[in-house]
């Protein structure tokens, strides 16, 4: 199977800027676009499906459950009360 590759007028790359640079092409299952000037190259798949799980990170990582510790509760000493007020 020979790859067709075509260019996408007016499109810009991500990375380096260019504009009339980008290419696109696919085989069965994904879609590709490459900038011919920097070697920028993404792919999706054409049925939209995600192509797998998102890395675990600080910011998508599901909050912990309930703490099994309680928190500690600091009450005044009455004694030292006392001895300030006199």
């Amino acid at each position: 199977m020979t790859v067709i590759k075509r260019f996408v007028a007016g499109a810009v790359c991500p990375r380096c800027g260019e504009m009339d640079t980008i290419r696109i092409y696919r085989n069965e299952i994904r879609e590709y676009r490459e900038c011919v000037k920097c070697d920028y190259v993404n792919g999706q798949n054409i049925d939209g499906s995600p192509d797998e799980a998102e890395l675990e990170t600080r910011v998508n990582k599901k909050p912990d459950p309930a703490p099994t510790s309680k928190p500690l509760m600091f009450v005044p000493n009455p004694a030292l009360k006392k001895k300030d007020s006199k």
